[in-house]
C-alpha cells in the first residue's frame, strides 16, 4: 500500500488515519465533510493530504469511515474515479445489506471490495477522541464476501500492523446475527436502563454495576438508529430473548420463589464460568 484515502475521520476513520500514520509509510489522503476535522488531522499528522474525490484516483486503498448508507452512496458516486488495483473497504457495523452493495458496484468497475468492522471503540465519538492504540489487541472481522484471497489476506494484514490483536472472518449473515448479540443488545439494554427516573439521583449510590451497564448509553443516536434498523432480522429476536429471560427473573421474585430464582441466577453465573471470562 502506497496511497491509503480515508473517507470520514470519526473515532474510528481518524483513529485508522493516526494509527496508519504511527504505524506504516503510507501517504494518507483524508477527505471529511468537515473543512476543521481535515485541519486538525492535518496538523497532529494523521493524514498528509486534504483530499477531494477526484483523490480517489491515486488510492491503493480506500477505508469508508462513514455510515453504511453514506459509504454506499459515496461509492455510487465515485466508483468512476476508483482504480481497478484499489482495495475498497470499510468500518460498518452491519455487513448484510453494504455488503451485497459494494460487491455489486466493485465487480461492475473493477476494483476489489472487502468488508471490515474493526471490533473497538468508545463511548464518544469524533476525531476529538481518536487516538493511533484504539485497535491496540483488538479484533478485526473480515467479510470478504467474492473478494479474492489475496485481496483479503492484504487487508488482514494491513490491519495487523494497525495493532489489531486478531482478524476474525465472517459471511455478512454471521457478522449481524454475533453483532446484534456482543454490541447492539448492550447498547439497547443500557440506553432503556438509563430511563429509569433513578438514573438522575444515582450518584452517591452508584459503583461498578452502574458504570457497567450504563456505561455505552452515551450513544450516537443518528449512527446507532441505522445499524438497529438496518439488523432489525437479527437484532429483534435477541431483544425477544432478553426480555423473555428478565420475565423469568420477575416472574421468580414476585412469586417470592427463592429456589428458582436461584437456579436461573446461578445459570447465569454457570455460563459465564464455563466461558472462563
Amino acid at each position: 500500500m502506497v496511497n491509503v484515502v480515508i473517507v470520514g475521520l470519526g473515532i474510528i476513520g481518524g483513529s485508522m488515519a493516526k494509527a496508519i500514520a504511527e504505524y506504516t509509510d503510507c501517504h494518507i489522503i483524508g477527505i471529511n465533510r468537515s473543512e476543521e476535522t481535515l485541519q486538525k488531522a492535518m496538523e497532529c499528522g494523521a493524514i498528509h493530504e486534504i483530499g477531494t474525490a477526484d483523490s480517489l484516483k491515486k488510492a491503493d486503498m480506500l477505508i469508508l469511515g462513514v455510515y453504511p448508507e453514506v459509504a454506499v452512496q459515496f461509492i455510487r458516486d465515485n466508483a468512476d474515479k476508483i482504480p481497478r488495483h484499489c482495495i475498497v473497504t470499510d468500518t460498518s457495523g452491519i455487513k448484510s445489506q453494504i455488503c451485497p452493495a459494494l460487491s455489486e458496484i466493485a465487480r461492475e468497475y473493477g476494483f476489489t471490495f472487502v468488508g471490515c468492522h474493526p471490533m473497538a471503540g468508545k463511548e464518544k465519538s469524533g476525531f476529538d477522541v481518536s487516538e493511533a492504540t484504539l485497535f491496540r489487541h483488538a479484533s478485526c472481522i473480515l467479510v470478504p464476501c467474492d473478494a479474492p484471497r489475496q485481496a483479503v489476506d492484504k487487508v488482514a494484514d494491513f490491519m495487523m500492523q494497525l495493532g489489531f490483536g486478531r482478524i476474525v472472518y465472517a459471511t455478512p449473515e454471521e457478522h449481524d446475527r454475533m453483532i446484534s448479540f456482543t454490541s447492539q443488545l448492550p447498547h439497547v439494554i443500557a440506553c432503556a436502563y438509563v430511563f429509569s427516573p433513578c438514573c438522575k439521583h444515582h450518584k452517591g449510590f452508584s459503583a461498578g454495576s452502574y458504570r457497567d451497564v450504563s456505561r455505552v448509553a452515551n450513544i450516537n443516536g443518528v449512527l446507532w438508529s441505522e445499524l438497529f434498523i438496518e439488523n432489525q432480522q437479527a437484532l429483534l429476536p435477541e431483544i425477544d430473548t432478553f426480555l423473555e429471560n428478565m420475565t423469568a427473573i420477575r416472574t421468580a421474585i414476585a412469586k417470592g420463589d427463592r429456589q428458582e430464582l436461584s437456579q436461573l441466577l446461578n445459570r447465569g453465573k454457570l455460563i459465564k464460568e464455563e466461558l472462563g471470562e
